[in-house]
């Protein structure tokens, strides 16, 4: 009888587990950083693009930015609080200069970027984002202590595609729980099915 109370003991958490791990969707994004204006000088008609962009996006932990331009025009690069406000190009945190530039939110904070040629960044061509360690958005973007260097990296591997219909410039990765799940309990199935 002890046998049967333990196989029916492992069934139903593997049963238990197989049930929360479906219901737990993960979702990160990928942001095309200013969307069809893309990353480049502000123009007169919409000289607070990026400042506007970024209020109408709610950044998290997993998510990513994709700056695209021209490389030989221009290049992102990743400062400090003070340097965005005083639009000092020296000792970036971070510089991407290839033209299709993925930067990979890992940690929350407050993130800053600017272009790296001269004189753009006096020109609006600047970004400031807030990542909510809980994944709520605040409004005003208060400082959560000072800037956070996050790893990050250039993409390096040839372009990533963009989908051309797509509604928005966000694009949704599901990660597959599921699948891991559904192993898990085939595998506590088979272990079962062996006592």
């Amino acid at each position: 009888m002890g046998f049967l109370s333990i196989s029916r003991c492992h069934f139903w958490s593997a049963v238990i587990q197989l049930l929360l791990f479906i219901q737990i969707p993960v979702f990160c994004y990928q942001y095309k950083v200013g969307d069809l204006d893309s990353w480049n000088v502000p123009t007169e008609a919409n000289p607070n693009v990026y400042v506007k962009w970024s209020k109408n996006h709610n950044f998290t932990i997993g998510d990513s930015l994709l700056f695209l331009y021209p490389p030989s025009q221009d290049s992102v690069i990743q400062v400090t609080k003070e340097s965005f406000d005083s639009c000092n190009l020296k000792d970036p945190i971070l510089e991407m200069k290839d033209g299709n530039s993925l930067f990979n939110i890992t940690k929350a904070g407050n993130f800053y970027f600017t272009s790296g040629r001269d004189g753009n960044c006096q020109k609006s061509q600047k970004l400031h984002i807030f990542v909510a360690g809980d994944g709520s958005y605040a409004e005003d973007s208060p400082a959560a202590g000072p800037s956070a260097a996050a790893p990050s990296y250039p993409t390096v591997f040839g372009s990533i595609p963009m989908q051309d219909s797509a509604p928005s410039s966000s694009t949704l990765v599901q990660v597959p729980v599921f699948m891991s799940a559904a192993i898990g309990f085939f595998i506590s199935m088979i272990a079962i099915a062996r006592m």
